[in-house]
């Protein structure tokens, strides 16, 4: 699978999140406190909230509906 350009790496502030959509998918783009950057499936397995709604913390990101950690 080729790379995807989501979006210019400053345009995302430490611990904050951003929601993609991409080829009939949704995903949370996500950047550390460390400058580390994270995508992951962009809605929570429990309810199918999305996690771009959610709290960056350190590497992880937690679900706005009911505090689950990605």
């Amino acid at each position: 699978m080729p790379w995807t350009v989501v979006d210019d790496a400053d345009a995302i502030e430490p611990e904050d999140v951003i929601r993609f959509d991409h080829a009939g998918r949704t995903y949370a783009v996500y950047r550390s406190a460390d400058d580390a950057y994270f995508a992951t499936d962009g809605l929570c397995t429990h309810e199918q909230v999305h996690l771009a709604d959610g709290l960056v913390m350190g590497h992880v990101i937690e679900c706005p509906k009911h505090n689950g950690r990605f």
